[in-house]
């Protein structure tokens, strides 16, 4: 699998976890699926409910995951996964985010050390839920969304 996402976002995860340090960010990834490929075209933020350790965990409650799925619907797009920051922590995926995974969509991580964002990846769990391996992120000019669902 791989995911394709305009600069633009990126720079949006990037800035979304500079802002929430030492806090982890948390939002979706919306866009459209295409064989072995996912097209990110916009981002939702949504606010981390994890009460007990918003500093290294994220919670994004039924109801906001809910309101992504009515918003890209009627959009004509999809949830096509999720994304937040590691506050002083690589960015790579925890036991915890392997464990409360959903298989099939794309985790994109950002690692903000100090306040500053660094390297950005995406990952993807297995079938199983046993293996979060890394997936191809081809980060492409004009993958942005546009009015009506279309790119």
């Amino acid at each position: 699998m791989s995911l394709r996402i305009d600069p633009a976002l990126v720079e949006e995860i990037r800035e979304q976890g500079r802002n929430g340090y030492p806090l982890e960010c948390c939002g979706f990834l919306l866009g459209v699926w295409g064989g072995e490929e996912r097209q990110v075209l916009r981002l939702l933020t949504a606010d981390n409910e994890h009460g007990e350790s918003p500093r290294n965990r994220y919670l994004i409650p039924p109801e906001a995951y809910l309101r992504a799925e009515q918003l890209a619907e009627r959009e004509g797009i999809e949830v096509v996964g999720f994304y937040h920051s590691h506050p002083d922590a690589p960015a790579r995926p925890s036991e915890f985010d392997r464990t409360h995974a959903l298989p099939g969509v794309s985790y994109v991580i950002v690692s903000v050390r100090n306040g500053e964002p660094g390297d950005i990846r995406s990952f993807s769990l297995s079938p199983d839920h046993e293996q979060f391996p890394e997936e191809s992120m081809e980060i492409v000019e004009g993958a942005v969304h546009r009015p009506g669902g279309r790119q």
